[in-house]
């Protein structure tokens, strides 16, 4: 058991995070151990197909086999919603000696995996070894976690704003309540249950930070006692992540912006003169010059002059608006 002791300062200083680089390092115990996520499956078979000339012996061993990662991997973030180049900075300045202390750790009483020796090197190896880890987690990011990011985050922030009611309406009981069965909140201490690891933390008016995690089965404190307290917890909702959006409803457009403009948006494609637009709509140049004023002045179209004409053509924007949409259907 690990239990965090929090005093009145701390519980007023508790906080959430996201954090990108979580979700890449904890993401990486999913693709060692299947079991632990059926919800995760198909993503999981989606990035081993995708992980091409990764070093993934380097990768893998960043793992423990009691699934515990070195906390030099895991910074907390030092504001609501780093950037993964962010985090990944800070990762790149721990010193040789936090590398290896982290990496021996993480990985005790087991002995390190043949892809991380050089940590029990001299410095000067530790720094390559330390550079290489960088690397490849950095390339693993942009392979495994940074196309589904978005919808990732509209998960992770869906919790906090869940989380942050349970807050304010019960306090630090009922926001622990439902977190995990692991987690117990009792007399001012978090109480978390089932852990590898033996000690009790004392805040001292460090505060308490919280990360939700897509890729967590259960509550992650740090490795290291001596890291400032903090929690990654796995968050609600992770289920929604495999739902594919409902085909485009084709009148929707019409139905937003009104069947004239839908149509002169969908004719948009390629740059088109104002006296076209009207030939095609078969509607007087000054109708179709009152649309296009609105369109462009709500970002969907954009116009250049070429000679005595004003060309008009979608915006990226309005290419996403219309997107399913044809002049034929609005």
């Amino acid at each position: 058991m690990i239990i965090f002791v929090l005093g009145v300062e701390d519980l007023a200083d508790t906080r959430f995070a996201l954090s990108p680089l979580h979700e890449t390092t904890l993401s990486l115990r999913l693709l060692q151990d299947p079991g632990l996520s059926a919800l995760h499956l198909p993503w999981r078979r989606s990035v081993l197909g995708r992980l091409g000339t990764l070093d993934t012996d380097l990768l893998m061993s960043l793992v423990a086999r009691r699934r515990t990662i070195p906390d030099f991997l895991t910074p907390n973030p030092t504001s609501f919603a780093p950037a993964f180049e962010e985090e990944l900075a800070v990762v790149r300045q721990a010193s040789p000696a936090q590398v290896r202390h982290d990496l021996l750790l993480a990985h005790a009483p087991d002995p390190l995996p043949a892809a991380l020796h050089d940590a029990v090197a001299d410095d000067s190896r530790v720094a390559k070894l330390h550079d290489a880890i960088c690397e490849v987690v950095q390339r693993y990011w942009e392979v495994a976690i940074e196309p589904t990011w978005p919808q990732m985050r509209l998960v992770l922030e869906a919790d906090m704003t869940y989380r942050a009611r349970q807050l304010a309406l019960g306090g630090a009981r009922l926001l622990f309540a439902d977190m995990h069965p692991n987690l117990r909140w009792q007399g001012g201490e978090l109480h978390i249950d089932k852990m590898i690891s033996r000690h009790c933390v004392m805040a001292s008016g460090r505060g308490l930070l919280l990360l939700p995690s897509v890729f967590a089965h259960k509550p992650a404190p740090p490795v290291s006692p001596d890291e400032p307290p903090s929690l990654v917890y796995p968050c609600r909702g992770v289920a929604t992540l495999g739902d594919t959006a409902p085909p485009p409803d084709r009148t929707a457009l019409a139905t937003l912006l009104g069947a004239p403009r839908a149509r002169l948006l969908s004719l948009l494609e390629e740059p088109l003169p104002t006296v076209e637009l009207a030939r095609r709509l078969r509607v007087t140049p000054s109708a179709v010059s009152q649309h296009l004023r609105v369109l462009h002045a709500t970002g969907l179209v954009t116009r250049a002059r070429d000679g005595r004409h004003v060309l008009y053509r979608r915006s990226a924007f309005g290419d996403q608006l219309t997107a399913g949409a044809s002049p034929s259907s609005v």
